[in-house]
């Protein structure tokens, strides 16, 4: 049986009329970077949850979470009007199999996500792992809009403290933003342009990918790097690509 904790909020960011962040005061399970937790609220007299990723580090307290307010997310919308002192509930025991130590070993390490699929990829680049095992990390973003584009500071933060080991690229799909690609990620793996701008190729001998967001961008980028020779990364069967669905 699910074991549920009451935690406190103590921030609620908003970013956009959309995208916000909380930070949470709960005594979770160690976890792993790149797991999740259920968080849930009691709506209607219903207790409503979701599972979302950790941002946070592991050993970084509060804990933090991103949300994009989904139309008609009972729980997304109710967790945006939450104010600091605010209980909420999540799970004790974090779970998923989306870290690094289930992913090879390789020369490079590449992180697609899009919009809030972006989270477990930050609680991960704030751990030492993927800068021990990997000579280079790029990571790529996915986002409709230059507004959308969030947690600057950290990336900059990274880039300042990696150089020349760390690489981020922005794609924005509905505006024309300088210093970011206008285009999707798929579209820029089958045409070439994603290894052109970031001046690193993609093959299965030398490159690792893990891909959070979007099912429909997963899909296709899956579909796309199978193209050039990439498989799958299974639990018995080792591959390059391994991916997880985050909206």
């Amino acid at each position: 049986m699910t074991e549920w904790i009451q935690g406190i909020v103590t921030d609620n960011i908003h970013w956009t009329e959309n995208l916000y962040s909380l930070k949470i005061d709960a005594d979770v399970d160690t976890f792993i970077a790149g797991q999740f937790t259920s968080l849930a609220l009691e709506i209607d007299g219903k207790r409503v949850a979701r599972p979302y990723s950790f941002l946070s580090a592991p050993e970084q307290n509060p804990l933090e979470f991103f949300f994009y307010t989904a139309t008609g997310g009972a729980l997304s919308n109710a967790m945006l009007e939450l104010q600091v002192g605010d209980p909420i509930w999540l799970t004790k025991k974090p779970n998923g199999f989306f870290t690094l130590p289930e992913v090879p070993n390789s020369r490079d390490l590449w992180l697609f996500g899009t919009g809030t699929g972006i989270a477990p990829f930050f609680s991960i680049l704030k751990t030492q792992e993927p800068w021990e095992r990997f000579e280079k990390v790029i990571l790529v973003h996915g986002v409709r809009a230059s507004a959308d584009l969030r947690y600057q500071e950290l990336i900059e933060n990274i880039q300042h403290d990696r150089p020349g080991h760390f690489q981020f690229k922005a794609f924005v799909t509905r505006e024309d933003v300088p210093g970011a690609y206008y285009g999707r990620i798929p579209a820029a793996i089958n045409d070439g342009n994603l290894e052109i701008i970031c001046g690193t190729n993609l093959s299965p001998k030398n490159s690792q990918i893990m891909l959070c967001g979007n099912p429909g961008m997963v899909k296709e980028t899956v579909e796309a790097l199978e193209e050039r020779g990439f498989k799958k990364n299974l639990p018995h069967t080792p591959g390059q690509i391994t991916a997880e669905y985050y909206w």
